[in-house]
């Protein structure tokens, strides 16, 4: 029996999600966005993706409100809505489950922390500070036990802390 290829019938709440965000590399593209990648060709070369497939996506994500366009059509840059920040608990969540259950073979990973320095737990807080920290209050810290093996422009402006919706510029 062949799989459906939406999620349509379905009535339930996490369904309509998944249809916003549960493609392939969806999630990834919104990750870089919220470590400030905003133009197409940062997105496509730290993603390893093709233009065809990440045209799609960032369509899909700015008919669907997560992502805005700015900027005119030669210098343009996709942007988080209200409706893409609030998808940071997820963000924060999924990294927390990622690194510690999805990293059988200790790859270099990125920690999500805290402004106050401490690392958000399974549930996107801060345990010290007991809240849940803003998007503007949280820190992408790289692991400095396991550096990145990669060497894209992206990954080279992420070798040290970057908070979270600061944009990355040359």
């Amino acid at each position: 029996m062949a799989l459906g290829s939406g999620y349509d019938a379905q009535d339930c709440a996490v369904a309509r999600a998944l249809e916003v965000v549960g493609e392939r590399w969806t999630m990834l593209i919104i990750r870089d966005c919220f470590l400030g990648v905003r133009r197409f060709s940062d997105l496509q070369a730290h993603l390893d993706i093709s233009k065809a497939v990440l045209t799609d996506r960032l369509n899909r994500l700015v008919e669907q409100g997560v992502l805005e366009r700015d900027g005119d059509r030669g210098h343009q840059e996709y942007l988080l809505t209200k409706a893409g920040r609030a998808l940071a608990p997820v963000l924060a969540t999924l990294s927390y489950w990622g690194r510690t259950y999805g990293n059988p073979d200790e790859r270099p990973t990125r920690q999500l922390v805290h402004s106050c320095g401490a690392e958000l737990d399974a549930n996107g807080r801060c345990g010290p500070c007991d809240v849940t920290p803003r998007v503007a209050e949280m820190i992408s810290r790289p692991d400095p036990n396991r550096p990145s093996r990669r060497n894209d422009f992206v990954t080279r402006q992420l070798a040290g802390d970057h908070r979270l919706l600061d944009p990355i510029r040359p």
